[in-house]
């Protein structure tokens, strides 16, 4: 296990990386007066994931986890800033609200222009920097390579979408993120089984899909944002539900197979 303060990684020795970019929960000393209450509930975590997804380390897949709190800076926005979804109510770079419209920081306390450079400089881009050279290491091995992107989120938000959420929603960038084939083998795992899904609706993947996701390289990028009502109390403090989690967690291993063997065989 490698670690740093801004992610700890374990190595595997399949063509596979998961990465979980807002499993962190950390807000550094220094800047935490700086928030609210409320922020300080860490509520859009992306709670227990690691705990989830510990099938994937155990079966040899290589996983990525940041440490530091998607308030601090969300590893899954351009470092631009610019929006993912142009004409949608969604969060920032470094975000000044909940998903639910509760403001992040005391008034008068947002992070500057200055402030934000530094957070890229000190948390963005490490994260980034070690998906390339993972992405590039296993490719180099491999030649193709799956990207997992491990995510979650409440089941109902109505300041981002209406009603419910599907159980499961997979993102490709509307398809550019990975061979077809891959995409199709996953949701061929999906007939029968008792959760609701989707492919590239509400979420169609952020910024590490896009960024990363490029099958012409040999990179095949896949989101999956899943309604964390599939495996948890979405309330405080946040409970893990193993009995719930029980009934998910073989779809979700079914799923990252079949996308792992259709990778293994897209022409190199």
């Amino acid at each position: 296990m490698t670690d740093s303060p801004v992610f700890d990684f374990k190595a595997g020795h399949l063509p596979v990386l998961v990465s979980i970019p807002h499993l962190g929960r950390i807000i550094p000393d220094d800047l935490r007066d700086a928030y609210t209450d409320v922020a300080r509930t860490l509520a859009d975590t992306d709670w227990h994931l690691d705990r989830l997804y510990d099938f994937a380390a155990q079966a040899g897949a290589s996983v990525l986890s940041a440490r530091v709190s998607r308030y601090v800076i969300d590893l899954n926005r351009p470092p631009s800033g610019e929006s993912l979804y142009p004409g949608q109510t969604t969060t920032g770079l470094c975000p000044a609200e909940t998903f639910r419209g509760e403001p992040l920081y005391v008034e008068g306390r947002a992070p500057s222009g200055q402030e934000i450079a530094a957070r890229l400089d000190a948390f963005h881009a490490p994260y980034h920097a070690k998906l390339r050279d993972t992405l590039s290491a296993l490719k180099a091995e491999h030649g193709h390579v799956l990207l997992w992107e491990a995510h979650s989120i409440a089941s109902m938000l109505p300041r981002l979408f209406d009603g419910k959420l599907p159980d499961l929603n997979l993102g490709t960038n509307a398809g550019q993120a990975c061979a077809p084939q891959v995409l199709d083998a996953v949701t061929e795992t999906l007939a029968g089984q008792p959760f609701t899904w989707v492919a590239n609706g509400r979420f169609k993947g952020g910024y590490i899909t896009r960024e990363f996701g490029r099958p012409e390289e040999g990179v095949h990028a896949i989101q999956l944002e899943m309604c964390q009502s599939t495996y948890m109390n979405e309330d405080a403090p946040f409970d893990y539900r193993p009995e719930l989690a029980a009934r998910v967690k073989p779809v979700v291993e079914r799923m990252m197979t079949a996308a792992l063997d259709a990778v293994r065989h897209v022409p190199r």
